[in-house]
């Protein structure tokens, strides 16, 4: 595969008081595969990419993103079938009320169901949806991501980067590890 670098995301561009991380994402020159590659920047506390590794004994596969074409109707069957997502606040959907974005879903089955809206595509052109499961499994830190591409969306969820990273935080402290 003939790979390409997409966007990237330096020192302190992804951070908290408490953790960070850098990352380059590359894909195909088709665009039908993006790759994330990860590494932990340094805080005050254990960042999820240092639990993941040493959860795992060094690198590997973070999480898998899937595809939909209606993610709210996938939502809501997941969620029927016991899958447990990430929690968002509520004042991340204040804020899109407040930049007034121009989407086809209702932001208030977005809010319901804790599904994510990035209006900064890169391309300049459409939106994205995305949210994320709790870690699967026994062990911390792999998880599964949906997302939709709307209206022509290339972008890789950047506008959602931080709030997903933050998301991540409140389950490692609530596993003890921050």
């Amino acid at each position: 595969m003939d790979f390409e670098q997409f966007i990237e995301f330096g020192p302190g561009d992804i951070s908290t008081k408490y953790s960070g991380l850098l990352s380059r994402v590359v894909r195909t020159k088709d665009q039908r595969i993006k790759n994330p590659i990860n590494e932990p920047y340094k805080g005050l506390k254990k960042s999820q990419i240092q639990e993941y590794l040493e959860e795992y004994h060094g690198s590997g596969v973070q999480h898998i993103a899937i595809a939909c074409d209606d993610i709210i109707s996938s939502v809501r069957a997941l969620r029927k079938n016991g899958m447990e997502f990430l929690s968002v606040p509520d004042t991340y959907y204040e804020l899109l009320k407040e930049k007034n974005v121009n989407i086809s879903q209702d932001l208030e089955d977005l809010r319901e169901l804790g599904i994510l809206c990035d209006v900064e595509d890169i391309a300049g052109v459409g939106y994205l949806l995305q949210l994320f499961t709790k870690p699967i499994g026994d062990r911390p830190s792999f998880f599964y991501e949906f997302i939709q591409r709307c209206e022509g969306s290339q972008g890789f969820g950047h506008g959602n980067f931080m709030s997903l990273f933050e998301s991540i935080e409140r389950e490692q402290e609530r596993r003890g590890n921050l």
